[in-house]
Protein backbone atom coordinates (compact mmCIF):
# COMPACT_ATOMS: atom_id res chain seq x y z
CA UNK A 1 0.00 0.00 0.00
CA UNK A 2 1.42 3.42 -0.92
CA UNK A 3 1.89 6.10 1.74
CA UNK A 4 3.47 9.52 2.19
CA UNK A 5 4.98 11.78 4.82
CA UNK A 6 3.85 15.37 4.23
CA UNK A 7 6.43 16.79 6.67
CA UNK A 8 9.28 15.71 4.36
CA UNK A 9 7.44 15.31 1.04
CA UNK A 10 8.57 11.68 0.87
CA UNK A 11 6.57 8.81 -0.59
CA UNK A 12 6.47 5.00 -0.52
CA UNK A 13 5.46 3.94 -4.03
CA UNK A 14 5.72 0.79 -6.12
CA UNK A 15 6.58 0.84 -9.82
CA UNK A 16 2.89 0.34 -10.61
CA UNK A 17 2.02 3.52 -8.71
CA UNK A 18 4.69 5.44 -10.62
CA UNK A 19 3.17 4.09 -13.85
CA UNK A 20 -0.26 5.43 -12.82
CA UNK A 21 1.19 8.86 -12.05
CA UNK A 22 2.98 8.91 -15.41
CA UNK A 23 -0.29 8.24 -17.27
CA UNK A 24 -2.15 10.92 -15.31
CA UNK A 25 0.67 13.40 -15.83
CA UNK A 26 0.23 12.89 -19.58
CA UNK A 27 -3.55 13.37 -19.21
CA UNK A 28 -4.11 9.69 -20.04
CA UNK A 29 -6.36 7.16 -18.36
CA UNK A 30 -4.30 4.34 -16.82
CA UNK A 31 -4.92 0.92 -18.42
CA UNK A 32 -7.33 -1.43 -16.70
CA UNK A 33 -4.58 -3.48 -15.02
CA UNK A 34 -3.50 -0.33 -13.14
CA UNK A 35 -6.94 0.59 -11.80
CA UNK A 36 -6.32 -1.08 -8.40
CA UNK A 37 -3.13 0.98 -8.07
CA UNK A 38 -5.05 4.12 -9.02
CA UNK A 39 -7.57 3.28 -6.30
CA UNK A 40 -4.82 2.95 -3.72
CA UNK A 41 -3.42 6.36 -4.64
CA UNK A 42 -6.93 7.78 -4.35
CA UNK A 43 -7.41 6.27 -0.88
CA UNK A 44 -4.47 8.22 0.53
CA UNK A 45 -5.35 11.46 -1.26
CA UNK A 46 -2.57 11.63 -3.84
CA UNK A 47 -5.05 11.39 -6.73
CA UNK A 48 -8.49 13.01 -6.80
CA UNK A 49 -11.75 11.63 -8.13
CA UNK A 50 -11.19 13.24 -11.52
CA UNK A 51 -7.58 12.12 -11.74
CA UNK A 52 -6.15 15.37 -10.40
CA UNK A 53 -2.74 15.07 -8.79
CA UNK A 54 -2.04 16.32 -5.26
CA UNK A 55 0.20 19.43 -5.07
CA UNK A 56 2.65 17.60 -2.78
CA UNK A 57 3.63 15.47 -5.79
CA UNK A 58 4.94 18.48 -7.74
CA UNK A 59 8.70 17.98 -7.22
CA UNK A 60 8.54 14.22 -7.74
CA UNK A 61 6.47 14.54 -10.90
CA UNK A 62 8.58 17.34 -12.35
CA UNK A 63 11.71 15.17 -11.97
CA UNK A 64 9.98 12.11 -13.42
CA UNK A 65 8.57 14.07 -16.36
CA UNK A 66 11.85 15.69 -17.48
CA UNK A 67 14.88 13.95 -15.97
CA UNK A 68 18.27 15.41 -16.78
CA UNK A 69 20.22 12.50 -15.32
CA UNK A 70 19.11 9.07 -14.17
CA UNK A 71 21.34 7.14 -11.77
CA UNK A 72 20.40 3.53 -11.08
CA UNK A 73 21.93 1.47 -8.28
CA UNK A 74 21.72 -2.32 -8.20
CA UNK A 75 22.97 -4.02 -5.04
CA UNK A 76 23.08 -7.83 -5.00
CA UNK A 77 23.61 -9.51 -1.65
CA UNK A 78 22.06 -11.96 0.76
CA UNK A 79 18.51 -10.84 -0.07
CA UNK A 80 18.92 -10.84 -3.83
CA UNK A 81 19.06 -7.67 -5.92
CA UNK A 82 17.70 -4.43 -4.44
CA UNK A 83 17.25 -1.36 -6.64
CA UNK A 84 17.89 2.24 -5.67
CA UNK A 85 18.62 5.39 -7.64
CA UNK A 86 18.47 9.13 -8.12
CA UNK A 87 16.43 11.22 -10.57
CA UNK A 88 17.95 14.62 -11.34
CA UNK A 89 15.33 17.04 -12.66
CA UNK A 90 15.40 20.70 -13.61
CA UNK A 91 13.88 21.78 -10.30
CA UNK A 92 14.35 18.87 -7.93
CA UNK A 93 16.56 15.87 -7.22
CA UNK A 94 14.77 12.77 -5.97
CA UNK A 95 16.41 9.72 -4.40
CA UNK A 96 14.59 6.40 -4.28
CA UNK A 97 15.54 3.38 -2.20
CA UNK A 98 14.20 -0.16 -2.14
CA UNK A 99 13.98 -2.57 0.77
CA UNK A 100 14.36 -6.37 0.80
CA UNK A 101 11.04 -8.10 0.27
CA UNK A 102 9.09 -4.85 -0.11
CA UNK A 103 7.29 -3.79 -3.29
CA UNK A 104 7.46 -0.08 -2.59
CA UNK A 105 10.49 2.17 -2.75
CA UNK A 106 10.88 5.35 -0.73
CA UNK A 107 11.15 8.54 -2.82
CA UNK A 108 12.76 11.48 -1.02
CA UNK A 109 13.90 14.92 -2.23
CA UNK A 110 17.61 15.57 -1.66
CA UNK A 111 19.94 18.53 -2.03
CA UNK A 112 21.74 18.56 -5.41
CA UNK A 113 25.16 18.97 -3.76
CA UNK A 114 24.61 15.73 -1.80
CA UNK A 115 24.21 13.55 -4.92
CA UNK A 116 27.57 11.75 -4.70
CA UNK A 117 27.16 11.28 -0.97
CA UNK A 118 23.72 9.73 -1.52
CA UNK A 119 25.02 7.30 -4.13
CA UNK A 120 27.89 6.31 -1.86
CA UNK A 121 25.46 5.79 1.01
CA UNK A 122 23.20 3.60 -1.15
CA UNK A 123 26.09 1.20 -1.75
CA UNK A 124 27.26 1.48 1.88
CA UNK A 125 30.71 2.79 0.99
CA UNK A 126 32.79 2.51 4.17
CA UNK A 127 36.30 3.33 5.33
CA UNK A 128 38.72 0.48 4.64
CA UNK A 129 41.87 1.70 6.37
CA UNK A 130 42.50 -1.67 8.05
CA UNK A 131 42.14 -3.73 4.90
CA UNK A 132 45.29 -5.52 3.79
CA UNK A 133 45.92 -7.61 0.69
CA UNK A 134 49.06 -8.82 -1.06
CA UNK A 135 47.12 -9.19 -4.31
CA UNK A 136 45.88 -6.16 -6.23
CA UNK A 137 44.59 -7.79 -9.44
CA UNK A 138 42.79 -11.04 -10.21
CA UNK A 139 42.01 -12.41 -13.65
CA UNK A 140 39.80 -15.43 -14.32
CA UNK A 141 36.49 -16.11 -16.13
CA UNK A 142 32.83 -15.50 -15.41
CA UNK A 143 32.37 -19.27 -15.52
CA UNK A 144 34.81 -19.60 -12.62
CA UNK A 145 32.86 -17.01 -10.67
CA UNK A 146 29.60 -18.85 -11.28
CA UNK A 147 31.22 -22.07 -10.05
CA UNK A 148 32.54 -20.33 -6.94
CA UNK A 149 29.15 -18.80 -6.10
CA UNK A 150 27.46 -22.18 -6.55
CA UNK A 151 30.01 -23.68 -4.16
CA UNK A 152 29.29 -20.88 -1.68
CA UNK A 153 25.60 -21.84 -1.72
CA UNK A 154 26.49 -25.48 -1.12
CA UNK A 155 28.59 -24.70 1.94
CA UNK A 156 25.62 -24.79 4.32
CA UNK A 157 27.27 -22.69 7.03
CA UNK A 158 30.42 -24.77 7.54
CA UNK A 159 33.16 -22.18 6.92
CA UNK A 160 36.07 -24.59 6.42
CA UNK A 161 34.07 -26.87 4.13
CA UNK A 162 32.74 -23.91 2.17
CA UNK A 163 36.24 -22.52 1.65
CA UNK A 164 37.42 -25.89 0.35
CA UNK A 165 34.43 -26.16 -2.01
CA UNK A 166 35.07 -22.67 -3.43
CA UNK A 167 38.78 -23.33 -3.86
CA UNK A 168 38.08 -26.64 -5.62
CA UNK A 169 35.50 -25.02 -7.92
CA UNK A 170 37.88 -22.22 -8.89
CA UNK A 171 40.73 -24.65 -9.52
CA UNK A 172 38.60 -26.85 -11.74
CA UNK A 173 37.40 -23.76 -13.63
CA UNK A 174 40.97 -22.75 -14.42
CA UNK A 175 41.60 -19.86 -12.02
CA UNK A 176 45.36 -19.12 -11.81
CA UNK A 177 47.29 -20.61 -8.92
CA UNK A 178 48.65 -18.79 -5.89
CA UNK A 179 48.33 -16.15 -4.63
CA UNK A 180 45.31 -15.21 -6.82
CA UNK A 181 43.50 -18.47 -6.11
CA UNK A 182 43.59 -17.98 -2.35
CA UNK A 183 42.68 -14.30 -2.61
CA UNK A 184 39.67 -14.94 -4.86
CA UNK A 185 38.52 -17.71 -2.53
CA UNK A 186 38.67 -15.29 0.40
CA UNK A 187 36.88 -12.58 -1.57
CA UNK A 188 33.96 -14.87 -2.29
CA UNK A 189 33.87 -15.94 1.37
CA UNK A 190 33.94 -12.34 2.64
CA UNK A 191 31.63 -10.77 0.07
CA UNK A 192 28.95 -8.44 1.44
CA UNK A 193 27.54 -7.45 -1.93
CA UNK A 194 28.16 -6.83 -5.60
CA UNK A 195 26.91 -3.45 -6.72
CA UNK A 196 26.64 -1.43 -9.87
CA UNK A 197 25.87 2.26 -10.44
CA UNK A 198 24.79 3.36 -13.92
CA UNK A 199 24.19 6.95 -15.02
CA UNK A 200 22.41 8.01 -18.20
CA UNK A 201 21.61 11.36 -19.82
CA UNK A 202 21.07 13.01 -23.20
CA UNK A 203 24.35 14.12 -24.71
CA UNK A 204 26.09 14.24 -28.06
CA UNK A 205 28.28 11.75 -29.89
CA UNK A 206 30.12 12.77 -33.06
CA UNK A 207 27.87 15.81 -33.33
CA UNK A 208 24.62 13.86 -33.01
CA UNK A 209 22.24 13.67 -30.07
CA UNK A 210 22.75 10.37 -28.26
CA UNK A 211 22.02 8.60 -25.00
CA UNK A 212 25.18 8.68 -22.89
CA UNK A 213 25.87 5.99 -20.30
CA UNK A 214 28.57 5.46 -17.68
CA UNK A 215 28.75 2.65 -15.16
CA UNK A 216 30.81 1.27 -12.30
CA UNK A 217 30.72 -2.27 -10.90
CA UNK A 218 32.29 -3.08 -7.52
CA UNK A 219 32.61 -6.02 -5.15
CA UNK A 220 32.26 -5.08 -1.48
CA UNK A 221 34.22 -7.82 0.24
CA UNK A 222 34.12 -6.52 3.81
CA UNK A 223 37.45 -7.13 5.50
CA UNK A 224 39.03 -7.94 2.11
CA UNK A 225 38.20 -4.46 0.80
CA UNK A 226 36.70 -3.09 -2.41
CA UNK A 227 37.40 -4.56 -5.83
CA UNK A 228 36.43 -2.81 -9.06
CA UNK A 229 35.23 -5.18 -11.74
CA UNK A 230 37.09 -3.89 -14.80
CA UNK A 231 36.01 -6.80 -17.00
CA UNK A 232 33.39 -7.50 -18.19
CA UNK A 233 33.45 -3.77 -18.85
CA UNK A 234 30.37 -1.77 -17.97
CA UNK A 235 27.87 -0.98 -19.30
CA UNK A 236 26.98 -4.56 -20.24
CA UNK A 237 24.22 -5.33 -22.73
CA UNK A 238 22.06 -8.44 -22.50
CA UNK A 239 23.69 -11.52 -23.99
CA UNK A 240 27.16 -9.98 -24.00
CA UNK A 241 28.62 -12.02 -21.14
CA UNK A 242 29.04 -15.80 -21.04
CA UNK A 243 31.02 -18.38 -19.06
CA UNK A 244 34.16 -17.77 -21.14
CA UNK A 245 34.05 -13.99 -20.67
CA UNK A 246 37.06 -12.56 -18.87
CA UNK A 247 36.63 -11.47 -15.26
CA UNK A 248 39.13 -8.91 -14.01
CA UNK A 249 39.02 -7.51 -10.47
CA UNK A 250 41.26 -4.67 -9.29
CA UNK A 251 41.68 -3.66 -5.65
CA UNK A 252 40.68 -0.05 -4.93
CA UNK A 253 40.58 1.96 -1.70
CA UNK A 254 37.38 3.69 -0.65
CA UNK A 255 38.71 7.14 -1.63
CA UNK A 256 39.28 5.91 -5.19
CA UNK A 257 35.78 4.41 -5.27
CA UNK A 258 34.40 7.81 -4.23
CA UNK A 259 36.27 9.44 -7.13
CA UNK A 260 34.92 6.84 -9.55
CA UNK A 261 31.35 7.50 -8.38
CA UNK A 262 31.92 11.23 -8.89
CA UNK A 263 33.23 10.56 -12.41
CA UNK A 264 29.97 8.80 -13.32
CA UNK A 265 28.13 12.12 -13.25
CA UNK A 266 28.21 14.34 -16.34
CA UNK A 267 29.50 17.88 -16.31
CA UNK A 268 27.04 20.56 -17.35
CA UNK A 269 28.67 20.92 -20.78
CA UNK A 270 28.13 17.16 -21.37
CA UNK A 271 24.36 17.58 -21.27
CA UNK A 272 22.03 18.89 -23.95
CA UNK A 273 19.18 20.09 -21.76
CA UNK A 274 21.11 21.45 -18.79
Amino acid sequence: MPSYDSSRARFRLADRHIAVLAHLLDSENPPEELWPSLGELGQIGLVGEEGELAPILRDLLSALASPLVLATVEVTGEHGTINHGVIVGQEAVIAHEGWPGEEESEYTPIAPHSLVWELARMVNLQADDETKSDVSRIETTMGALDAALSALDEGAGDEAATRDLIRKALTEAGTPKEPELTELTELVMAMNAMWRITTAWDGTHEGERAAMVRALAVWDCGTRGYWVREKPEEPIVEGQVGPESELCLVRARNGKIWEKITDLLPDKEDMIDA
